[in-house]
């Protein structure tokens, strides 16, 4: 995991009430996390992202698993560092949208 990986999980994926795994095989991909229950996958993305050819790249992925019926987010290695709390909020309104808790 990156540190900002670690971040997410051990600071707020982790300890929720809701179930996540960390670094999960869905079809030919592997998601950085992933709730069950949420039917909901979360990526953190680095600098590499950025590159017209991994955008487009990750466009097809996120479409794959979207049509497993998968919820995708997104956030980069800066959004984690200098908006944390903003990404948790942002998460936690999809988990609330997405289950029962």
């Amino acid at each position: 995991m990156t540190p900002e990986e670690r971040d997410l999980w051990f600071k707020f994926l982790k300890p929720h009430s809701v179930k996540f795994i960390s670094q999960k095989a869905i079809d030919s991909y592997i998601v950085d996390f992933y709730s069950p229950s949420a039917r909901l996958i979360i990526e953190i993305d680095g600098d590499q992202h950025g590159y017209e050819e991994n955008q487009a790249s990750d466009k097809i992925r996120d479409k794959a698993l979207q049509a497993y019926g998968f919820t995708v987010l997104r956030y980069t290695n800066i959004q984690i560092n200098k908006n944390f709390r903003e990404v948790c909020e942002d998460i936690e309104r999809v988990i609330r949208e997405r289950t029962d808790f």
